[in-house]
């Protein structure tokens, strides 16, 4: 029976394509296209329109977060898999196929997923308020078994100041053992999740001798699975969710919506916390893109304008212009903001750092309201940010109780981006496959939603 390889390379363009040899080969030993992405162009919704073959209208991941109308709370990176509102192309497979094994190890939205074997980072959170670094592994007894063979999973080095190819080599490791039946019978389906150029195409840019070198590490990284895959006979397809292009400008949406008197804060211990239950207008930052939610209706006309009046938007989309982007599902905000090339926005909402929430200065992705590239960065007006960053990890190691407060408050940072759809194919992300049938000899780019069906076929099974 036919096998797939499902690899996500985040970041993979075809610049980066250049510093990957053996990658570059497994596209020219089968074929290698653009992949037409989706707006927003991040983690949480491409992979979901992947995964489903649908547009965020229909699965309901609006972006890697959004507001919890019913929770009154804005939320970044959940991870049940019931929040992906339609049917993920392994149930597909399995109405042809009901014996498809599939293996998760890493895509987004795990916990829950009907995979036979899920690997999904997750934190142990002590009660004494440490955090530690884990793993959700199903099944249950498969956990020792990776974590003795391959130790812990690197939680400190896959996001945050310390992020690295470890990471990613883990997974890949993990990958290696799954399919090679070294846990159990090997999936039909394997999905593995690869951030390692995510880190410094946004630290340094996309443009730089750090991001070939970080190309050039995850492709040596790379090539044992790649060996692996094609002497197990898989069929190996490889996409990327988006392409990081240069970052220049960050957009502080929050702060413009509170000195309008639309956005409103609480105070706690002396700091400013956000909000959402009294605000009349705020954002959710996710990189490029901004769901700006509007509690009341007959306030969206003054939000659009003060929106439309900020240096460095695109576009401000009401809930009819989502809709030319399938991004038109109850989830989204009333209003959505897209920057323009080399801005993106920040979830800021303070007005003077000394009275930012404490969450701000740490790696803090399920607090902050909205996402924050600046965790990928010691703060460097601090000159002993990473000595405390020490001390704070040997104080981890001696059970003791620590906070990481390294992270920047100035984003100018920040040097990559992504989020909006690419204005050139120099920047746009790929897909490549092993198996030259499945992609059309004329077929300059696959759309973000084809992915589905492409792999349905890989598999022998029906679209």
């Amino acid at each position: 029976m036919s096998k797939v390889l499902l690899l996500d390379v985040v970041g993979l363009t075809p610049r980066a394509l250049a510093s990957m040899p053996r990658l570059r080969a497994l596209g020219e030993g089968g074929r290698a296209v653009g992949l037409d992405t989706i707006l927003p162009a991040v983690t949480c919704s491409v992979q979901s329109t992947i995964l489903t073959g649908r547009m965020p209208r229909d699965h309901g991941i609006v972006g890697n977060g959004w507001y919890f109308r019913g929770l009154g709370d804005p939320l970044l990176w959940r991870q049940h898999n019931a929040l992906v509102e339609a049917e993920k192309v392994w149930e597909t497979a399995r109405r042809h196929r009901p014996d498809l094994r599939t293996a998760n190890l890493g895509w987004w939205f795990a916990m829950g997923a009907s995979t036979d074997v899920t690997v999904t980072p997750r934190p142990i959170y002590h009660a004494d308020g440490r955090k530690s670094p884990d793993a959700y592994i199903r099944p249950a007894g498969l956990h020792d078994q990776l974590t003795g063979a391959l130790g812990e999973f690197p939680l400190f080095q896959y996001w945050g100041p310390t992020a690295s190819l470890h990471s990613t080599s883990w997974l890949i490791e993990a990958t290696r053992g799954i399919i090679g039946e070294r846990w159990g019978a090997a999936p039909d389906l394997a999905m593995a999740y690869l951030p390692h150029l995510d880190y410094d195409l946004q630290r340094f840019g996309p443009n730089g001798p750090e991001a070939d070198r970080a190309a050039r590490e995850l492709d040596d990284a790379l090539a044992p699975l790649l060996e692996d895959a094609a002497d197990r006979e898989y069929t190996v397809v490889a996409v990327s969710e988006y392409g990081i292009e240069q970052a220049s400008r960050p957009i502080d949406v929050n702060r413009a919506l509170r000195r309008e008197g639309l956005l409103e804060v609480y105070v706690q211990d002396g700091r400013e916390q956000l909000d959402p239950w009294t605000s009349r207008a705020f954002a959710v930052a996710d990189h490029q893109v901004a769901h700006v939610y509007v509690a009341d209706a007959a306030d969206v006309p003054r939000v659009r304008d003060v929106l439309r009046a900020l240096p460095g938007v695109d576009e401000v989309l009401d809930r009819a212009a989502q809709g030319r982007y399938g991004l038109d599902h109850p989830r989204a905000g009333e209003l959505v903001v897209v920057a323009d090339p080399g801005a993106w926005f920040t979830y800021y909402f303070w007005l003077d750092d000394d009275r930012a929430p404490e969450y701000a200065r740490g790696v803090d992705i399920h607090r902050k309201p909205g996402y924050d590239p600046a965790e990928l960065f010691f703060d460097p007006a601090d000159r002993l940010a990473k000595a405390k960053a020490g001390a704070n990890l040997v104080k981890k190691k001696l059970g003791l109780r620590y906070a990481m407060s390294t992270v920047p408050l100035d984003p100018s940072c920040v040097r990559g981006t992504h989020g909006r759809l690419p204005d050139s194919r120099a920047d746009a992300p790929l897909l490549l496959t092993s198996d030259a049938a499945l992609v059309a000899d004329d077929t300059e780019s696959v759309a973000a939603t084809a992915v589905r069906d492409l792999v349905l076929r890989a598999l022998g099974t029906p679209d």
